[in-house]
């Protein structure tokens, strides 16, 4: 039996281990199992790994950076990203890819516009790092934005008419609006946002978050994650097992 499973913080809500169970009943896969592994701090990995004999692992919040000192290897792309959501398990070594900009560029393809030439990305942490990273590969310039900013990025209170107008894609990369938090959003200038803009929130549950909701309102594009989340799980299915 094949054992997969997702490390994290908080993974009551999380979309891999019900994507994975559909998949095992949906392609009659009997050898694979898949579960959540909630970790106190990072460093708990180090007991996980000895005490389980795991075949491949994905990373969500927060550990998608910390969880670097303890691989052996990074692919290229998760080197360049500096960020890891996918961990091959092969010959004794621990092998960390980046599966989200696989994701993330998949799901919004269908929805890019020649417009587009800019992206607002709202967080700086390793979701964003794998956003921009996917971006900047197709010629989208992207600009950060943070409640810390540093240098070549913006603080939220910087945002203002002109940049939203000059940032046609702007995209979510924080937890706020996660249920059960769900009347939290962004704080960003909304009353600028135009139906010449495409706003995407990495954020699945709830389908609709007050950050797409409040783009809607303003007739713009809405994504959420979930289109995101299964392109990446499939990529991250074929580094394990191809």
């Amino acid at each position: 039996m094949k054992r997969y499973g997702l490390i994290g913080k908080s993974l009551k809500h999380s979309f891999s281990k019900s994507y994975f169970e559909d998949k095992y009943h949906r392609e009659s896969i009997k050898d694979a199992s898949y579960q959540n592994f909630p970790l106190e701090k990072i460093e708990d990995i180090k007991l996980l790994i000895k005490e389980t004999n795991l075949s491949g692992l994905n990373v969500t919040i927060p550990y998608k950076t910390s969880v670097i000192p303890f691989l052996d290897l990074l692919s290229p792309e998760a080197k360049t990203i500096g960020a890891v959501n996918t961990i091959q398990f092969s010959s004794g070594k621990l092998i960390g890819h980046n599966t989200d900009h696989i994701g993330f560029h998949n799901s919004i393809k269908p929805f890019l516009e020649n417009t587009m030439e800019r992206a607002l990305i709202l967080g700086t942490g390793g979701a964003s790092k794998a956003v921009v990273y996917a971006l900047e590969k197709i010629g989208i310039k992207c600009l950060c934005v943070s409640r810390s900013p540093k240098e070549d990025q913006l603080a939220y209170d910087d945002l203002n008419e002109f940049v939203i107008k000059h940032h046609l894609l702007i995209v979510n990369t924080t937890p706020l609006g996660t249920r059960p938090n769900i009347d939290e959003c962004p704080t960003i200038p909304y009353q600028f946002i135009s139906d010449k803009h495409l706003l995407v929130d990495l954020v699945y549950n709830p389908e609709e978050t007050l950050f797409l909701n409040k783009g809607k309102e303003k007739r713009a594009m809405i994504l959420n994650g979930k289109s995101m989340l299964v392109h990446q799980a499939k990529a991250a299915w074929k580094i394990w097992n191809f």
